[in-house]
C-alpha cells in the first residue's frame, strides 16, 4: 500500500498561523490532481449546512493527495442534499445543487484516472485505514503536545467522515463486510465543548483531574434505576435515561450532562467549603426514584418534551405579544406588505379558543398587568408611604410657620403642640381611605370570584368602562394623597389677566404655594446628592481609594507591594502567617524570610503584567526593560532587585552626595540609607561591578590586584574610614570609566580588546593614584604575597618583569581578560542593567509615559491594600463564565475601513493622532519605522492595533481572555516549584509538558467564554466579513465559544416550515465546529433583542458564577488576577445572606480626547463609583446597572434568569435583574478592588440617544410591577432610597422643568401682589437649577482618586469648557423622553453607533434629533421671557429681572444652541453652506413609502408622531389639555395691545381668532396657488402673491392710522399668534384619528412644515452669522478638544483632513 499523506486543513491566507502538519506539509488543493480550486464549503443553504458541510470540508482537506476520495465525499454531500430537498424548494438549494453537480461532472474523469485502487470502496478503505492507524499511534501522547493533539483531532474528524462515506458506499454495493469487526467505530470523532466524554478523550489532561473523574463516575452511576426492559435500550448514564424517558433533545441532554459534571467537579474540589443544595423533584421524578413504573403526562417519544410542553407555552406567549395593535393609516400602508406573511401565518388555537381577526378590527385579548397601566400616578401608587410622609411633614412645617416659631423648641408650647398633633388626624384619614379602598377592592374581587362569568366578561371585554374598573379596583392607598396633590397647582399656568373681574386672592395664594411645594418635593433629591458626596467620600477613604494615584506615590510604596500581593493574591495554604488581615496589617506587613517564595511569585506576576503592557503597545522596549524585575535565585532568599524605573538617577544622586559630603562615614551611610531605593542602587551597582570584573578578568595577577582593591574598600567601610581612606571627589570620573567599560562589553567587538584594556588600566590608575590616599599599599600587598622581606632592587626588577606586559594586557600564551564575554542572555541582561543603573537619569522617573499604563498600575497597586477575600487555589476556586451579547457591531476594523476617509479622516489616521505614543511603540514592535515597512504577512496586526483601541468586539474578547491567561499563570504558581518559576512560564511550557497540560485543563475547567451572536449563521452563509472576523477570533482564542440561532426551512407535508435552533460552535482546525444543537419552539426574538440574545445562550455557559459583559468593554490582565478573590465573595456572608450579584466598578476609556467624552466619562465614573458605593452600603438598594456585574449563576437561572425580555417594558433589561434578585431575597454587593473597562458615546448626538434610551427605560420601570413590589416590600428608609435612586431622579428632573415653566407664568402675578417671598424663592432656586449641588459627588470622586486640588482644577476647567451647558442640555433630554414615554409609550432601543472618528453632524440631523425635545421648549421659554420683559412694571429694575430670569435664559439658550456648540466644525463656513442646501432639500422633498426620515421632512414628521399612535384616550386628552396653554398666552397678550384700547370685552379675544383665521386662509391660498398655478401660470402666480402682500400692507397701514396700531402691537401679535398656531398643530396631531381623512390634516401638515422651516431658519441664522467670524470656529475647536491640545495630540491634523476632504 502506498504511503498516505494525512491532509491538514486548507487555510486561507489569514489563517496560515493555524495550519497543521502531520507527516509533511499538505499539498494545497490548487496543487492537487484536478488543478482546480476547492469547492466552497462555508456558504451553504441554511437547511443543508449541518448535514453536508463536514463532507465538503473533508473533501477540501484531502483533495490535494486523494482527489478520488474527495470526489466521493462531495458526491455523498450531493446525495444528502438531494434527499432532503428533491424539489429544491429551499432558499438557495437549487443554486447550490447546480454548482455542486457541475463540479462533480468536471472532476469525475480526472479523479477516476488518479484512483490508486481498483474500486472506490477499496480506495476509501485504504485512506480510512491510514487515518485510523495514525489515530491509534497518537493516542498515547494525547495530553503532552498541543499541536500533536490538534493533529489527532483533525485526523479523527477526517476518519469519521470517511467512515460514513465508506459505509454508504459499501451498503449501496451490497458488500458483505465494511471493514474488520474491530475497526468499526461509528464515532471516531465526537465534537465536544470542554469535556471529551467519548472514549477517545479519556487520555486528555482534563479528564484525568480527580474531580472530573469523580463527577463522571457519579453521573454514570445508574444503579437503582427502574428496569430498562420496557425502554428497550441500555443507558450509559443518568442523562440518557432521562432523554428517553421524558423525550428531551439529544443536544440539550449533552449540554446539560457536561454542565452537571463541571458543577459537581467544582463542588467536589472544595466540598468542605460549600454544601450542595437539595433539589426538589417533580412527582414523576419521585415515582422514578421509588421504582414505580414511569409514564409521562404527554406520552414521551423523541423530542416530545419540546413539542408537547414547551411549544404550547411558547405559542401562548408569542401570540399574546404579537396580538394586533392599532396603527395609523400611514404605518399600515408602509408595512402592509411586510406583515402579509405574518397575517397569513396566524391560525386558530383550539385549546385557548382564541380567534384571529383582521388588523383593522383588533380584539383586546386581555388586560395588561394592573401595575403596567401607563400613568404618572404609578409613582404615587408605588411609593405611597413616602408621599404620605411628605404630606404630613408639609402639614407640620405649615403649622410651625403659621405660629411664627423662632426656634424649634417653641413647638413644645401647648397651643402649637396641639395643632401639630393634627397630623395624626390627617394620617388617620389617609389610613381610613386606604382601608376603604382595600375593602372595596376585596369586596369586588369576592363577587367576581363567586360569579366567574362576570369576571371572565370583564377580563376579555373591550369596553372602556371595564378597563377603568379593572385598574381602579387595584388602587389602594394613593387616592387620598393624589387628590391632595392634584389640588395643588391645577391653575399653575394661569395668568392673572385670565380672570380680571375675580376679586378673590385665591390666584395669589396659589402663586405663592405652587412653586414652593414643587421645590419641597425636589429638595430631597438635592439632599441625596449632598448625602452621597459626604458618605461616599468617607467610605472611599476608609477603603483606601486613591492612596496610590501618582507615579511618586507608587515609587514610595512599591517595596510594600510584594507583602500586599502575598496577603491578597497568594492562596493561604502557601503562607506561613494565617492571621486575619486588617487595616494595619495591610499597611505595615513586611516581607519575612519565610515569604521569600511569595516575593518570587510577585516578581513573576509583575513581569507578566509588564510584558502585557508591551504587547498592548502601552510601553516601549526601553520602558519594558526599565520596568522588569530580574528573576534570579536571589528572590528565594528575600533579595529583590527593584526595577530600574524606581532606581532612576538614584546612583548619580548618591554619587553627588558622597562627592560633596564632609563629615563622618556613619552620617553619610545614614543619609544614603534614608532613601531605600538609593541604597539599593548603590549596593547593586557595587555588586554588579564586582561581578563584571570577576567575569572579565582572568589573569592571576590582575585578579589579585582587583581583589586587593576591593578588600581595601570593604575594610574601610567596616572600619567606617571610607572618607578618610578614599577621595570621593573622583567618583564621577570613575563612574564615567565604568560606563565606558560596560558599553564596550555590551558591544562585544573583538577589535575593541585594546580599548577594554585601556579602560581597565585607567580605572586602576584612577583608583590607586587619585582616589586611594595610600595607593602604594596595593603594590606592597601584592609583592608581599611573594616574599616577607624588605623590598630590594632585585625584587623590584622581578616585579617589573612580572608586570610586563602591562596589567590587563594579553601576552603570548595567556589572556589577562576574557573578552568578548560569553554570549549569555542572563549575563547580558545583568550587564545592561548595570549600565542603566549608571546612566538612567531623571527622565526614567516618568516611566511609564503612557497615561493608561500609569492609571492601570496605580489602580492595581491601590487595590492590593483594599479589603478582599483570600485567594483560593485555582483548583478550589469557583468556576465562572463570561457572556457577551453581540448584534452587528464592529468585530474588527477592515483594512478598507481603516483607510476610508468618508468622515473626512480615516480611522487609522485618527488612531495615530490620538494614540501617537502607542503607534510608535507598535512600529517598534513590528521592527519598522512606518506602516509601509510592515510586511504583508503582518498587515493584520494593523487591524488588531486599531481595533483594540476602538469599541470593537475583538477588544472585548482580548480583554476577557485575560481571565484564562491569569488562571493559567496562577495555576502555574500554585503547582510549580522554584526551578519552574525561575525558568518562567514559556520555559515550563517547553520543558514540562505534563504541567502545562494540567494548566490548560484547569483553565478550561474554571473559565468559559461564550459570545452570543444570533446572526452568525446567516452572516456566514451570506459571506459577510463579520462572520469571518468572528471565526478569526475563535481561531486566535480556541477557548471562545459562539452561540447563534439557526433558521432553516424544512419541508413538512410538502410545505416549507421554519425551524429554529440554538447552536454552539467552536474553532477546530480553522473552521467552526458545531458542538450542541438545541431545537427551539419558534423564533427567540419575541421580546427585546439584547436580553433575548443573552437568554438563548445562557444555557451554554458553565460554572457557578456568570459575568455579563457588553461588547464595548475591556479587561486587563492585572485585574484578571483578582477574579478568584472576587468569586470568594459569594462564600463570604457580609449580612444576613451571601451576595447573589457582585457589582464592579468600570473605567470609562473613551474620555481622553474631546470635552464631551471627558464630561461623559466623569459623569459615568461618578455613577459607577461613588454612586453605586453608596447604593450598596449603607442604602442597600443597589441593583444591576449593566455590566460588568457577576451573578450567582445557579441562583439566577433557577429564579427567572438574568434578563427579563418582555417587549418595551424591559427595554432597560439590566436593572430588572437587580430587581428580580432583590425581590427573591438576594443580596447585591459592590466591590471596588476590581475594575473593567467600558466605552461610552463620544458625540453629543450619540450621548443624547443613549440618554433617551435610559429615560425611556426608566419610564417603563416606573409602571412596572417590580418597582411597585419593591416600594411595597422595602422598609421605609430603603423605600426612600429606592425611589430617589431610580424613578425619583427622573421625576424630580421633571419637576425641575415644571418649576421653570411656573416661574415665568407666576412672576407677573407676584409683581402685581408684591409677593416678595415668591420672588426670593424663585431667585434662590435659580442657583439650584444650574445643577451645582448635583455635581458634588463627581467632584468628591475625582478628589478621592486624583487629589482634591486636581478635582477643583478639573471642575473649573469643565465649567470653562461649557460643562454646565452640556449637563443642562442632557437634563432636557432626560425630561422629554421620560415624560413623553410615561404619557404615550413608544420606548424603544436607540442604536447610538460607536464611532471613533470625530465627525460633523449636519444641521438636518441635529434638527431632527432635538426639534421636539429641546428646540420647541427653548422657543417657548424664550417667548415667555420676552413677554415678561415687555410687560414688567417700569419701577422694576433690570438687575432684578436678570437675577430672577438668568437661569431660565441660560437653560433656553442652552437648549437652542448647545448642539451647534458641541458639533465639530459647526461654525466652518463651507459646512454651513452645505447644511443650508441640505436643509432646503430636506424640507421640500416629498415623503412616501421607502423614503427615510433623513431624506424628507414628510417622512420624519410622520415618524415623529409614532408615539401617539398607541396612546390611549386619556393621554390624548391630556396632550390636548397641555396644548391649551398656548391659547392662554394669546388670551393674556391680546388685551395688552394698544389697538385694544384697554378694553376687556370678550370681543377682543374673538377678533384675535378672526385674525388668526385670516392668516391661515392667506397661507392656504398661497399654498393652493402654488399647486395650481406655479407651473403653468407662473406670472399670474407671482402677481397673485404681490397682490396679497400689498393688501396686507395696506390693511396694516389703515389700522395704524385709524385704530392706533403700533409696531409693538405687531411684535406682540407675533408673540401671541405663533404659539396659538403651534397649539393647533399639537391638538390636530392628538386628534389625528378623527381628522386624518379630512382636508384639515393636509392643512395641518402644510402648517407644521412652515413652522419647522421657520424654526430651522431661526436657529440657522445665528450659526451662519457666527460662522463668518473665524475666531468663533477656533474657539469652538479649542474648548471641544482642549484635552487633546493639552496632550499635544495632532487633533488639528484631523480637522484639517476633514476640511481637505470637504474641499
Amino acid at each position: 500500500m502506498s504511503e498516505i499523506v494525512l491532509a491538514d486543513p486548507i487555510i486561507e491566507p489569514q489563517r496560515t498561523d493555524y495550519a497543521l502538519v502531520i507527516d509533511h506539509a499538505a499539498a494545497s488543493s490548487s496543487g492537487g490532481g484536478t488543478g482546480t480550486v476547492s469547492f466552497d464549503s462555508e456558504r451553504l443553504p441554511s437547511n443543508l449546512t449541518s448535514h453536508i458541510q463536514r463532507f465538503l470540508r473533508v473533501a477540501n482537506l484531502i483533495e490535494g493527495e486523494e482527489p478520488r476520495v474527495a470526489y466521493l465525499c462531495r458526491f455523498r454531500a450531493f446525495e444528502i442534499a438531494h434527499g432532503m430537498d428533491r424539489n429544491s424548494s429551499g432558499r438557495g438549494v437549487r443554486q447550490f445543487k447546480t454548482s455542486l453537480l457541475q463540479r462533480l461532472e468536471k472532476d469525475e474523469d480526472p479523479t477516476l484516472m488518479r484512483r490508486k485502487e481498483r474500486s472506490d470502496a477499496s480506495e476509501l478503505r485504504r485512506v480510512y485505514h491510514a487515518y485510523r492507524e495514525y489515530i491509534i499511534k497518537s493516542d498515547g501522547a494525547f495530553d503532552l503536545d498541543d499541536s500533536h493533539r490538534n493533529k489527532s483531532i483533525n485526523a479523527r474528524r477526517i476518519a469519521t467522515v470517511l467512515f460514513q462515506v465508506l459505509k454508504t458506499l459499501t451498503n449501496a454495493a451490497g458488500s458483505k463486510a465494511l471493514v474488520d469487526s474491530d475497526d468499526i467505530k461509528p464515532e471516531l470523532y465526537v465534537p465536544y465543548n470542554i469535556l471529551p466524554l467519548d472514549k477517545g478523550g479519556i487520555r486528555q489532561a482534563i479528564m484525568k483531574l480527580p474531580e472530573i473523574e469523580a463527577a463522571v463516575a457519579a453521573v454514570r452511576n445508574i444503579r437503582g434505576l427502574p428496569s430498562t426492559q420496557d425502554l428497550e435500550k441500555s443507558f450509559m448514564d443518568l442523562f440518557e435515561f432521562l432523554e428517553v424517558l421524558f423525550g428531551f433533545q439529544e443536544g440539550n441532554v449533552a449540554n446539560q450532562r457536561e454542565h452537571l459534571i463541571l458543577l459537581l467537579a467544582s463542588i467536589h474540589a472544595r466540598k468542605s467549603q460549600k454544601e450542595t443544595s437539595n433539589i426538589k423533584m417533580a412527582d414523576e421524578l419521585h415515582d422514578l426514584l421509588t421504582g414505580k413504573k414511569v409514564t409521562t403526562a404527554y406520552g414521551g417519544g423523541r423530542e416530545s418534551f419540546l413539542g408537547n410542553v414547551v411549544t404550547p407555552i411558547y405559542r401562548v406567549i408569542y401570540e399574546s405579544l404579537n396580538k394586533p395593535k392599532r396603527k395609523n393609516v400611514v404605518e399600515e400602508k408602509r408595512k402592509r406588505e411586510e406583515n402579509k406573511d405574518e397575517e397569513l401565518g396566524l391560525r386558530e388555537d383550539e385549546e385557548l379558543g382564541a380567534t384571529v381577526e383582521e388588523i383593522h378590527e383588533p380584539k383586546w385579548l386581555g388586560k395588561k398587568n394592573f401595575v403596567e397601566i401607563r400613568s404618572f400616578w404609578q409613582i404615587f401608587r408605588s411609593f405611597d408611604r413616602m408621599w404620605s410622609f411628605f404630606i404630613l411633614s408639609l402639614q407640620t412645617m405649615i403649622i410651625m410657620a403659621c405660629h411664627d416659631l423662632g426656634s424649634p423648641l417653641e413647638m413644645l408650647d401647648a397651643v402649637v403642640f396641639e395643632d401639630i398633633m393634627s397630623i395624626f388626624i390627617t394620617s388617620a384619614i389617609l389610613k381610613l381611605v386606604q382601608v376603604a379602598i382595600f375593602l372595596m377592592t376585596n369586596a369586588v374581587e369576592m363577587v367576581l370570584f363567586f360569579v366567574p362569568a362576570i369576571h371572565k366578561f370583564i377580563e376579555v371585554s373591550n369596553y372602556q368602562i371595564f378597563k377603568i374598573l379593572s385598574w381602579w379596583t387595584q388602587i389602594k392607598p394613593l387616592i387620598g394623597p393624589t387628590r391632595l396633590i392634584l389640588k395643588i397647582g391645577v391653575q399653575n399656568y394661569d395668568w392673572h389677566e385670565l380672570f380680571p373681574k375675580v376679586k378673590s386672592n385665591v390666584g395669589a395664594l396659589v402663586a405663592i404655594w405652587a412653586p414652593i411645594i414643587v421645590v419641597y418635593f425636589m429638595d430631597t433629591q438635592i439632599w441625596y446628592s449632598v448625602f452621597c458626596t459626604i458618605f461616599g467620600g468617607v467610605y472611599g477613604i476608609l477603603n483606601h481609594l486613591g492612596e496610590i494615584r501618582t507615579l511618586g506615590m507608587l515609587r514610595s510604596r512599591f517595596d510594600a507591594l510584594p507583602s500586599a500581593f502575598n496577603v491578597c493574591l497568594v492562596p493561604p495554604s502557601e503562607k506561613s502567617d494565617q492571621k486575619t488581615r486588617n487595616f494595619f496589617a495591610l499597611k505595615f506587613h513586611k516581607v519575612s524570610g519565610k515569604e521569600a517564595n511569595d516575593v518570587a511569585k510577585f516578581v513573576f506576576v509583575w513581569n507578566q503584567i509588564i510584558n502585557t503592557f508591551r504587547l498592548e503597545d502601552l510601553i516601549s522596549n526601553w520602558e519594558l526593560d526599565l520596568m522588569t524585575i530580574p528573576m534570579s535565585s536571589e528572590l528565594f532568599s528575600g533579595m529583590v532587585r527593584w526595577p530600574i524605573f524606581l532606581l532612576a538617577n538614584k546612583f548619580s544622586t548618591a554619587l553627588s552626595i558622597a562627592r560633596d559630603f564632609v563629615g563622618k562615614d556613619e552620617i553619610l551611610f545614614r543619609k544614603i540609607k534614608k532613601d531605600k531605593y538609593m541604597y539599593c542602587a548603590v549596593k547593586e551597582s557595587y555588586e554588579s561591578l564586582k561581578y563584571v570584573l570577576e567575569m572579565l578578568i582572568v589573569g592571576n595577577l590582575e585578579k589579585r590586584v582587583v581583589s586587593s582593591i576591593l578588600n581595601e574598600i570593604e575594610e574601610s567601610m567596616r572600619r567606617s574610614s571610607l572618607l578618610e581612606d578614599f577621595k570621593m571627589s573622583e567618583l564621577p570620573a570613575l563612574k564615567a570609566k565604568c560606563i565606558e567599560l560596560v558599553e564596550l562589553l555590551l558591544e562585544g567587538n573583538r577589535n575593541q580588546n585594546g580599548s577594554v584594556v585601556k579602560v581597565l588600566q585607567d580605572m586602576f590608575e584612577l583608583v590607586t593614584y587619585d582616589m586611594m590616599r595610600d595607593g602604594s599599599r596595593i603594590l606592597d600587598l601584592i609583592y608581599s604575597s611573594q616574599q616577607n622581606v624588605e623590598q630590594t632592587e632585585e625584587n623590584f626588577v622581578d616585579f617589573s618583569r612580572r608586570i610586563e606586559p602591562q596589567l590587563f594586557e594579553s601576552a603570548t600564551g595567556w589572556n589577562s581578560i576574557h573578552f568578548p564575554l560569553p554570549d549569555s542572555g542572563t549575563f547580558n541582561e545583568q550587564i545592561r542593567r548595570f549600565l542603566w543603573l549608571l546612566t538612567v537619569n531623571d527622565k526614567a522617573m516618568d516611566i511609564p509615559a503612557n497615561l493608561e499604563a500609569r492609571r492601570r498600575i496605580s489602580f492595581f497597586a491601590t487595590s492590593l491594600f483594599t479589603d478582599m477575600p483570600n485567594a483560593p487555589k485555582v483548583q478550589k476556586m469557583l468556576s465562572f463564565s463570561v457572556l457577551t451579547p453581540h448584534y452587528k457591531e464592529d468585530v474588527m476594523y477592515a483594512m478598507d475601513e481603516l483607510h476610508s476617509d468618508k468622515e473626512g479622516v480615516s480611522i487609522l489616521d485618527y488612531m495615530q493622532s490620538i494614540y501617537p505614543d502607542e503607534w510608535k511603540n507598535f512600529l517598534e514592535r513590528m521592527g519598522c519605522e512606518n506602516s509601509d515597512g510592515i510586511k504583508d504577512e503582518k498587515k493584520n496586526e494593523i487591524r488588531n492595533w486599531a481595533s483594540f483601541r476602538g469599541q470593537t468586539l475583538s477588544r472585548t474578547v482580548r480583554g476577557m481572555m485575560y481571565y484564562r491567561e491569569a488562571l493559567r499563570v496562577q495555576a502555574f504558581l500554585d503547582m510549580a516549584d522554584n526551578e519552574d518559576i525561575l525558568e518562567g512560564y514559556d520555559g515550563a511550557e517547553n520543558n514540562n509538558r505534563t504541567l502545562f497540560a494540567q494548566l490548560e485543563a484547569l483553565a478550561d475547567l474554571k473559565f468559559t467564554y461564550v459570545i452570543s451572536f444570533q446572526m452568525f449563521g446567516s452572516l456566514k452563509s451570506s459571506g459577510d466579513p463579520h462572520a469571518q472576523d468572528i471565526l478569526d477570533l475563535m481561531n486566535r482564542y480556541p477557548s471562545v465559544r459562539v452561540a447563534y440561532v439557526e433558521e432553516i426551512e424544512e419541508i413538512v407535508e410538502g410545505k416549507p416550515q421554519k425551524v429554529y435552533s440554538s447552536i454552539l460552535v467552536k474553532a477546530v482546525g480553522g473552521y467552526d465546529q458545531e458542538i450542541y444543537r438545541i431545537k427551539l419552539p419558534g423564533p427567540p426574538n419575541i421580546g427585546e433583542g439584547k436580553p433575548e440574545n443573552q437568554n438563548h445562550a445562557i444555557i451554554f455557559t458553565r460554572g457557578e458564577a456568570l459575568q455579563t459583559i457588553d461588547m464595548n468593554q475591556d479587561n486587563y490582565l492585572e485585574e484578571a488576577f483578582k477574579m478568584r478573590n472576587l468569586l470568594q465573595e459569594f462564600l463570604r456572608q457580609r449580612g444576613q445572606r451571601p451576595p447573589t450579584i457582585l457589582g464592579l466598578r468600570e473605567h470609562i476609556f473613551t474620555g481622553s480626547v474631546s470635552s464631551l467624552a471627558w464630561f461623559m466619562s466623569y459623569q459615568e465614573t461618578s455613577f459607577v463609583t461613588i454612586g453605586q458605593r453608596l447604593l450598596a452600603n449603607p442604602l442597600r438598594v443597589r441593583f444591576h446597572y449593566g455590566h460588568p456585574d457577576v451573578f450567582d449563576r445557579l441562583f439566577h437561572i433557577t429564579r427567572g434568569g438574568i434578563s427579563k425580555a418582555s417587549k418595551t417594558i424591559n427595554l432597560s433589561e439590566d436593572v430588572y435583574a437587580g430587581f428580580n434578585s432583590t425581590l427573591r431575597r438576594g443580596c447585591i454587593s459592590y466591590h471596588e478592588y476590581l475594575q473593567v473597562g467600558k466605552g461610552r458615546d463620544v458625540g453629543l448626538n450619540q450621548i443624547s440617544k443613549f440618554e433617551a434610551k435610559v429615560a425611556n427605560g426608566n419610564s417603563e420601570q416606573t409602571i412596572s410591577r417590580d418597582i411597585y413590589r419593591l416600594g411595597r416590600c422595602f422598609d421605609f428608609f430603603r423605600m426612600l432610597s429606592c425611589y430617589f435612586t431610580t424613578t425619583g431622579f427622573y421625576f424630580s428632573n421633571l419637576l425641575y422643568l415644571v418649576l421653570s415653566g411656573l416661574q415665568k407664568a407666576l412672576l407677573l402675578e407676584a409683581r402685581v401682589h408684591n409677593i416678595q417671598s415668591l420672588e426670593t424663592a424663585l431667585a434662590s432656586q435659580s442657583f439650584i437649577q444650574l445643577g451645582l449641588l448635583t455635581g458634588l459627588p463627581m467632584v468628591m470622586e475625582i478628589g478621592l482618586e486624583k487629589g482634591f486640588l486636581t478635582a477643583i482644577k478639573d471642575f473649573i476647567l469643565m465649567q470653562l469648557q461649557l460643562a454646565a451647558v452640556f449637563f443642562t442640555f442632557s437634563l432636557g433630554t432626560k425630561i422629554h423622553y421620560y415624560g413623553r414615554t410615561m404619557l404615550h409609550g413608544g420606548a424603544m432601543y436607540r442604536p447610538t453607533g460607536r464611532k471613533v472618528v470625530v465627525f460633523h453632524a449636519s444641521f438636518t440631523e441635529i434638527y431632527r434629533l432635538y426639534s421636539r425635545s429641546h428646540f420647541v421648549k427653548g422657543f417657548e421659554l424664550v417667548l415667555l421671557l420676552i413677554v415678561y420683559d415687555l410687560f414688567r412694571r417700569s419701577y422694576q429694575s433690570s438687575m432684578a429681572y436678570v437675577l430672577i430670569t438668568y437661569s431660565i435664559w441660560f437653560m433656553s439658550i442652552t437648549w437652542l444652541f448647545a448642539p451647534f456648540l458641541f458639533n465639530p466644525s459647526g461654525f466652518d463656513w463651507d459646512k454651513i453652506l452645505d447644511d443650508w442646501k441640505n436643509l432646503n432639500k430636506w424640507i421640500r422633498l416629498p415623503g412616501g413609502i421607502g423614503i427615510q426620515q433623513d431624506k424628507s421632512w414628510h417622512s420624519w414628521w410622520d415618524d415623529e408622531q409614532t408615539h401617539l399612535c398607541s396612546s390611549g384616550l386619556g393621554a390624548r386628552l391630556l396632550e390636548i389639555l397641555l396644548s391649551v396653554r398656548f391659547f392662554m398666552y394669546q388670551y393674556g397678550l391680546v388685551y395688552h395691545l394698544d389697538i385694544s384700547q384697554k378694553s376687556k370685552n370678550v370681543l377682543v379675544y374673538i377678533l384675535s381668532w378672526v385674525v388668526i383665521l385670516a392668516v391661515f386662509l392667506l397661507v392656504k391660498a398661497v399654498n393652493m396657488g402654488r399647486q395650481q398655478f406655479s407651473t403653468n401660470y407662473h406670472l399670474a402666480f407671482r402677481l397673485f402673491k404681490a397682490f396679497l402682500v400689498i393688501a396686507v400692507l395696506a390693511i396694516i397701514i389703515i389700522l395704524s392710522s385709524v385704530c392706533d396700531l403700533s409696531m409693538k402691537d405687531l411684535i406682540v401679535c407675533c408673540l401671541a399668534f405663533l404659539p396659538t398656531g403651534w397649539g393647533l398643530i399639537l391638538i390636530a396631531q392628538a386628534a389625528r384619528p378623527k381628522i386624518e381623512e379630512t382636508g384639515l390634516w393636509h392643512f395641518t401638515r402644510v402648517l407644521a412644515r412652515a413652522y419647522d422651516y421657520g424654526m430651522s431658519v431661526a436657529l440657522f441664522a445665528p450659526v451662519a452669522i457666527l460662522g463668518w467670524l473665524p475666531i468663533i470656529s477656533s474657539f469652538q475647536t479649542r474648548f471641544l478638544f482642549n484635552e487633546a491640545f493639552n496632550r499635544h495630540l495632532q487633533i488639528q491634523s484631523i480637522l484639517a483632513g476633514k476640511k481637505k476632504k470637504q474641499t
